[in-house]
């Protein structure tokens, strides 16, 4: 179940926010790493920076053959898949038959008992999926279904945040350090100002492009911009290396997508909850400096009219030595909402 939770003032308020002003960026060369540079102002007009340092391998090999989803392509290595399966366990009685017509792949199947041929055909159908899956989850895609029940494919933010963790993880210590406090709200504004600040490129329509455009979050950094998509996958990485164990949700609209969190709201603060968790919503994308719990009224609209989807980001396994104390309950206090990351 979905529902909704907002406060009429918030509307009021979002024209006084600032705009993102990212103040500098530069990235140098050193041995087998690059040194990245930014600073930025945040929500506050207060100057902040950062600066770390990230591996080549990191940078150029993790999402090399990354490309935008063709099914062109996806069709072709799922009949390879299937043909290599029926060496190894050919389907008796009858044969099978691979051809290829403008540019498509087809499977045909012959032989002289009519159930047989039709039960073959559900087996056929049946490895297509499958293979079809296995495609999806080995090459970081993702199928999807929009709020108007159109079918696409588009990248895995999800698979792709967890891929980056590791790569990320010089920049853990680093954005700790800079906050006044260790607690999950500072640490969260924090990643919300370095993101939003970092130049913004159009999406184009997830379910056209199937990814093109798309920008994984090491490559976002190399290139000092990304769509909303690619700002909402860093964003979500950098959460995930910072609190191993918090919940997310990433929300899709038209053209646009943002983040929930699954912490302690605050009074007036934007809310979605999703099967029993409240998640406070946050706008990654900028240009507007968006503080947690304040979202753009298109944001807002779509959701008051149905009009989104969601995929929830919820932690795995936590990786030896990132262990950290659960995070509280969900409750309307601010000593809560200032829980302490170790």
């Amino acid at each position: 179940m979905h529902s909704f939770k907002f406060f009429l003032w918030l509307n009021l308020i979002i024209a006084g926010n600032s705009f993102a002003e990212q103040l500098k960026f530069s990235r140098q060369e050193q041995d087998d790493s690059f040194q990245f540079h930014y600073q930025w102002q945040d929500h506050q007009r207060q100057v902040q920076s950062l600066d770390f340092q990230l591996t080549k391998v990191a940078l150029f090999e993790r999402f090399r053959h990354f490309r935008a989803y063709k099914n062109e392509l996806a069709e072709k290595n799922v009949h390879k898949a299937i043909r290599k399966h029926l060496r190894k366990e050919p389907i008796k009685g009858v044969q099978v038959y691979f051809r290829q017509q403008q540019g498509k792949s087809y499977i045909d199947i012959k032989g002289r008992d009519s159930d047989k041929v039709e039960a073959a055909y559900s087996q056929i159908a049946k490895l297509e999926q499958d293979f079809f899956r296995q495609y999806l989850t080995d090459n970081f895609y993702h199928s999807f279904v929009t709020h108007d029940l159109i079918r696409g494919v588009k990248p895995d933010h999800i698979s792709i945040a967890d891929a980056s963790v590791d790569d990320l993880r010089p920049m853990k210590q680093l954005i700790l350090d800079k906050v006044s406090l260790r607690n999950i709200r500072q640490v969260t504004e924090f990643v919300l100002g370095f993101v939003q600040n970092i130049p913004y490129s159009t999406l184009e329509s997830r379910v056209t492009s199937s990814g093109a455009g798309f920008n994984t979050p090491l490559k976002l950094l190399w290139q000092n911009q990304g769509d909303c998509d690619s700002k909402l996958t860093l964003t979500a990485a950098l959460l995930r290396t910072l609190m191993p164990r918090i919940k997310m949700l990433m929300i899709y609209i038209d053209q646009h997508a943002f983040i929930g969190i699954n912490i302690p709201f605050m009074a007036g603060e934007m809310t979605i909850t999703e099967d029993n968790l409240t998640y406070v919503l946050a706008e990654p994308t900028g240009p507007a400096l968006l503080k947690l719990g304040v979202i753009a009224p298109e944001s807002e609209q779509a959701i008051l009219q149905g009009r989104y989807t969601t995929q929830a980001y919820h932690p795995q396994a936590i990786p030896a030595g990132e262990e950290q104390e659960e995070e509280p309950p969900q409750a309307e206090t601010e000593a809560q909402a200032e829980t302490l990351i170790p």
